[in-house]
């Protein structure tokens, strides 16, 4: 890695972001993973982006699925963060336990989030490693009087509401 990729590794640690977990599903398999790089792109039409790593399973399922489900989670929700974040072993089955729905596009999401938004993908912009997925939001909604889990400096944190 270069010495401009580490400061700017190290920069963006100190950027206080959300945690969520995108999940997709195409025949029959489903997966997940712990992310912070979602951002709202436009309110109207309601568009997202998210980046993922084109070597993970989830890029592989949102790739050839074409939708994708966010799941914002509550201050109370590590173990979730954790578990779909692969420190669970990965043959895991990543969902066992973990109560799921669905809204519009059929991706499962985590029914005890704080937030969900269901996506179907409209363009995806291929990087170096990763690929950027650009979606229109075509469900949202949320309980939003939970306080956030928030990743800062490499540890989950609480923000008083």
């Amino acid at each position: 890695m270069s010495e401009l990729s580490e400061s700017l590794r190290e920069v963006m640690r100190g950027w206080p972001t959300g945690v969520a977990v995108v999940t997709s599903e195409f025949n029959g398999q489903k997966h997940g993973m712990t992310v912070n790089s979602l951002a709202s792109v436009s309110l109207d039409p309601p568009i997202i982006t998210l980046s993922l790593a084109n070597q993970s399973r989830t890029w592989n399922l949102v790739s050839s699925s074409r939708c994708f489900a966010v799941t914002m989670l509550d201050v109370t929700q590590k173990h979730i963060a954790d578990i779909f974040a692969g420190k669970v072993a990965e043959d895991e089955d990543r969902f066992a336990g973990v109560e799921t729905m669905t809204l519009v596009s059929g991706a499962p999401l985590i029914k005890a989030g704080r937030a969900h938004l269901d996506c179907k993908v409209l363009n995806m912009i291929p990087l170096h490693n990763s690929t950027l997925f650009v979606a229109e939001v075509v469900a949202a909604r949320g309980d939003l009087d939970r306080a956030p889990l928030v990743y800062l400096n490499r540890e989950y944190r609480q923000v008083i509401l």
